[in-house]
């Protein structure tokens, strides 16, 4: 087998360069790699960015200006694992300027894509064996947009706010 694994390539209408940036400035261990740019005869304007090469916190990625035929949907998003409320608000913030924000943790940004902005005592309270702990925090969950960490905990001890 030859290669180094699976890159994620995700589709643009002329922005891949911009969003490339844009998500390398979020994560840690990120940076931008080969940018290659369109010949004469090929289907985008000569010179204009085909294809940015980047890696996003440690994910390798391709972002492809193919053009208007397909775009983004929710059936594929990126989950974002946060350690703390801190996180949380960081990731919520910066990915939903000029998107939308959704429901349960997720939204979607400007480019379309849809995240989900997790906080990790999340999934430890929803895999409670207790089925009464895991219900009330998954109700509290489905009532929010951006997840918050203390309102969840209090669900799941059973002291609603």
């Amino acid at each position: 087998m030859t290669g180094d694994g699976f890159t994620t390539c995700l589709w643009f209408d002329g922005r891949a360069e911009e969003a490339a940036h844009f998500y390398v400035s979020l994560f840690k261990d990120s940076g931008i790699g080969r940018v290659v740019r369109y010949p004469e005869g090929a289907p985008g304007p000569a010179g204009s960015v085909m294809t940015v090469e980047f890696v996003a916190n440690g994910q390798k990625f391709v972002a492809l200006n193919g053009g208007p035929e397909f775009t983004f949907d929710e059936a594929i998003s990126f989950q974002v694992r946060c350690q703390d409320q801190d996180e949380v608000d960081h990731y919520w913030t910066r990915l939903s300027e000029g998107g939308q924000e959704g429901p349960c943790g997720w939204l979607k940004d400007k480019f379309g894509l849809s995240w989900q902005v997790v906080p990790d005592p999340l999934l430890e309270m929803i895999a409670d064996p207790d089925p009464g702990r895991a219900r009330r925090v998954t109700q509290a969950m489905l009532a929010m947009g951006k997840l918050d960490i203390a309102t969840l905990r209090k669900a799941y001890d059973g002291a609603f706010a």
